[in-house]
């Protein structure tokens, strides 16, 4: 080998390094576009958030009586203007039920523990599957509408399982306990927010 060829340059040095890091440089940015894809997966679908995001329901046009069905998290929610009759029955009825106070088994959050399961007395909300075996049970609100002795309310026709207009299940029935009360709010009066707790998210 000759001298010439046994020492380099100082301008062959400097185009060495300069092509490892162009190399390099290279190397990582084909590594980060071939990660991204990777990365994007790890993140949840538009789908899967709007499945899990609040619902707004605008209640303005609910007349007494009539209840609205709409959908949370994949489940139907039920949401139903109570008349004054539909209010008094529920003191009536509180003898012929498993857990008039919802105390046994807690089904709702602590502001609708009271007789009405609601924040609103005169609308409420819930989670309209039966806590069976999730059957949607049906809205039979008139007495004597299912049987004789029927006093009005929810009843499932899986299984026979009957709750009143509280959610609250009739003692004999094969659900074990009252209707679910999902977490929401009320903002301006007559606009419902399911999936935003009251407790927590402000009004």
């Amino acid at each position: 080998m000759s001298t010439i060829d046994a020492v380099q340059s100082p301008a062959d040095e400097e185009r060495r390094r300069l092509l490892a890091h162009a190399t390099a440089a290279a190397g990582g940015l084909v590594l980060a576009g071939a990660s991204l894809p990777f990365v994007a997966s790890l993140r949840p679908s538009e789908r899967a958030k709007a499945q899990g995001a609040p619902i707004e329901v605008d209640t303005a046009m609910l007349r007494p009586g009539e209840l609205k069905t709409v959908e949370w998290r994949g489940k139907p929610v039920w949401v139903l203007a109570r008349t004054p009759a539909m209010l008094s029955s529920l003191e009536s009825v509180r003898s012929h039920l498993t857990d008039p106070n919802s105390t046994v088994v807690s089904q709702q959050p602590e502001y609708a523990r009271n007789p009405t399961r609601s924040i609103n007395p005169e609308l409420f909300v819930t989670i309209s599957l039966c806590t069976h075996l999730g059957c949607v049970p049906t809205y039979a609100p008139e007495p004597g509408s299912i049987e004789g002795d029927w006093p009005g309310g929810f009843y499932c026709p899986c299984h026979g399982s009957k709750f009143d207009l509280a959610g609250r299940v009739y003692r004999g029935s094969p659900a074990p306990t009252n209707l679910v009360i999902p977490p929401h709010q009320w903002r301006g009066g007559s606009l419902l927010v399911i999936g935003y707790d009251a407790a927590d998210a402000p009004a």
